[in-house]
């Protein structure tokens, strides 16, 4: 018996909407069976997730474009006023960002305040990402971020941490497993320098902790820098 899969998708772009439907809908996913929901604005989708909330038919899965036509009455402005009501009001949604945006401000503000499953950028993706990402994150439980959202938390983290070219590069290479005393036949770095370099990122990345290399590597990529 297959289960009822309830997808809503906001967007104020019918054709949009209809394209993400047909890509979705010409896939099989094993043991489900999708069912749309659209909305055109906040309006339409703040009136959908309250009903969804209390028919006892919730929402599994909400794609939300964050520029939208308002709301007033609600205070509803814009998708990540919805995904914040998603969050109040049907906690277990799997919630996806679409966004022509990609500004670190804004994606570190999603990740803490709503804390989607996905962010995609609409300017990198094409059918077969929007559906990997789709897979990924139901299939798999993961998380999935299109290629301009991950350089942009990349960033943000080297201007937070004062880190240069010159310090990813050391990274890499630690990560890659090059020992220390090698790393100067790859970087145009003296063996001092890289060192004074490595026990700096250390002392901030670790929070002054100390640790080896191998923490070193486990905290940037658990912030996403490699």
């Amino acid at each position: 018996m297959q289960k009822e899969l309830n997808i809503l998708i906001v967007d104020d772009h019918p054709m949009t909407v209809n394209g993400y439907i047909n890509v979705l809908s010409d896939e099989e996913f094993e043991g489900y069976n999708l069912n749309f929901t659209k909305a055109l604005n906040c309006e339409e989708a703040y009136k959908l997730i309250i009903n969804s909330a209390t028919s006892g038919n919730p929402f599994d899965v909400a794609y939300l474009d964050l520029s939208l036509p308002p709301y007033p009455e609600k205070n509803i402005s814009s998708g990540f006023d919805l995904g914040m009501l998603l969050r109040k009001t049907l906690p277990d949604c799997i919630i996806i960002i679409l966004t022509m945006h990609s500004e670190a401000v804004l994606v570190d503000r999603l990740i803490k305040e709503i804390n989607p499953k996905g962010i995609l950028c609409k300017s990198d993706i094409d059918i077969d990402e929007f559906l990997n990402a789709f897979k990924i994150i139901f299939e798999n439980d993961d998380t999935y971020l299109s290629n301009k959202i991950v350089k942009s938390l990349k960033d943000k983290v080297f201007e937070t941490y004062n880190l240069d070219n010159y310090d990813k590069q050391i990274l890499m290479r630690l990560s890659e497993g090059i020992l220390t005393k090698n790393i100067p036949n790859y970087v145009p770095l003296s063996l001092s320098a890289i060192e004074k370099r490595k026990a700096r990122m250390k002392n901030m990345l670790l929070q002054g902790k100390g640790g080896d290399d191998y923490e070193l590597i486990e905290a940037i990529k658990k912030m996403g820098i490699i």
